[in-house]
């Protein structure tokens, strides 16, 4: 670690890591049994904003406004009005600042089950076995949420105060929009830099796909079966358009050697079907069929650009398919729609971050590339902040039987409070 935090302060910091971490699993725990879907996030940040209030954070609560914020760059396309939850926000600010300013951000969100029958352990019940918490949820990322937060009781168990504003974001809405994180920067959050625990396995990301993602609704000619020939099934031409984009998949692919780092993934672009919804009765050819998805693309493209080419490749397939031409697709964009971002090697930010890693692991923190959607992007792009992405090792994030590893977790709190601790400054409590 650099000078400006001795190995005295080091060692208390990591020691107060270990000896709260079994409280940390506890509260984990807590968070993973209150099912956060998408719009029911409103329990588990009640049970953030307490754990804020004892520990003595500035909080507040505040819902997403949406037509405050549609005017923002920030946003994304909404299909929920966000009633009946919220934002939480939790600030300390020192008498006297000084050092960097720092935001730590989690979401709380968290994806379907699918079907709960099929996972080792109920998906809510945090079920923990060996070094590993079970859970939807508790990689992706409840667990990078707790980590935030113990990380900063430690620093204060250890007999520091932060000398630097420090603001704990908890958002919702991540995994659909990121509309969470945008409202907070529409409310004007601002630091020197951003730190994000999402599932990482321990290491920091350096650059992001951008996504957008889309609705295509498909209309059929319904009819009865004795008739097929007379009807045209939109089932059927869903199928068809599910085709057609693999080949905007695969044309997006192949650019990847023009970016570096993306040309060693396999499937940056990843087109994902991940709904689809048709037809009305099984002894009718279907009249309507719905289909949800997202595709990614690179960094230094704007999502303008990349809605654009594909606006214009679905009007090719129906073109040159009269099935299409006769079941009228039409598209709306829902949910993430922002661009990718590149975090620049050299940053202090990153800098600081890979010493508190190296620090706790005794290894060189890795970068690496995430073909998804993360909030950091938001910062990055609409705000200029240098946005750290680095979490814990996980395994199923969105699949059956998602889990935390225990041991990365604890190693992941211990480095985010040597970051926090050397990036915002300490000083004794008793000096304050």
């Amino acid at each position: 670690m650099p000078s400006l935090l001795p190995e005295n302060a080091i060692s208390a910091i990591t020691d107060a890591v270990d000896a709260s971490f079994e409280k940390e699993v506890a509260f984990l725990q807590e968070l993973i049994r209150s099912p956060s879907l998408r719009g029911q996030e409103a329990g588990v940040q009640e049970i953030v904003a307490d754990a804020l209030n004892s520990r003595g954070y500035q909080v507040e609560t505040f819902p997403i406004d949406i037509e405050a914020l549609k005017d923002h760059p920030a946003y994304s396309p909404a299909t929920i009005d966000y009633a009946g939850t919220f934002n939480v926000s939790g600030r300390k600010q020192p008498q006297n600042a000084q050092g960097r300013s720092l935001i730590l951000n989690a979401h709380v969100d968290v994806v379907p089950t699918a079907n709960p029958d099929h996972w080792t352990h109920p998906p809510f019940a945090a079920v923990r076995e060996g070094d590993w918490l079970y859970g939807r949820g508790a990689g992706d990322m409840k667990a990078g949420l707790a980590a935030n937060l113990f990380a900063v009781d430690a620093i204060e168990a250890a007999g520091f105060q932060l000398q630097a504003p420090l603001e704990f974001q908890s958002v919702i809405d991540e995994e659909v929009t990121g509309n969470g994180t945008a409202a907070a920067i529409l409310r004007g959050a601002s630091a020197d830099a951003v730190l994000i625990p999402e599932p990482t396995d321990e290491d920091v990301i350096f650059a992001n796909s951008g996504v957008i993602k889309f609705r295509i609704s498909v209309q059929g000619v319904p009819a009865h079966p004795r008739e097929p020939a007379s009807g045209l099934s939109a089932i059927e031409a869903a199928f068809l358009v599910i085709g057609g984009l693999k080949t905007i998949e695969k044309r997006w692919n192949d650019e990847k050697h023009q970016h570096s780092g993306f040309d060693k993934l396999s499937n940056p672009a990843s087109l994902n079907i991940g709904t689809i919804h048709g037809g009305e009765w099984p002894a009718s050819i279907p009249f309507e069929c719905k289909l949800e998805g997202r595709i990614g693309f690179y960094p230094g493209d704007t999502p303008a650009h990349r809605m654009a080419d594909f606006e214009k490749a679905l009007e090719s397939l129906c073109s040159e398919d009269p099935r299409l031409a006769r079941a009228k697709p039409e598209l709306e964009w829902i949910g993430t729609c922002q661009a990718g971002y590149r975090l620049e090697e050299g940053s202090a930010a990153e800098a600081a971050l890979s010493a508190a890693h190296e620090s706790v692991t005794g290894t060189p923190l890795r970068r690496s590339i995430m073909a998804c959607y993360l909030d950091a992007a938001l910062y990055m792009n609409h705000c200029g902040i240098p946005a750290l992405t680095y979490g814990p090792l996980t395994r199923n994030i969105h699949g059956i039987d998602e889990c935390v590893n225990l041991p990365s977790l604890k190693r992941v709190t211990r480095t985010i409070a040597l970051f926090a601790a050397h990036w915002c400054g300490v000083s004794p409590k008793s000096a304050l």
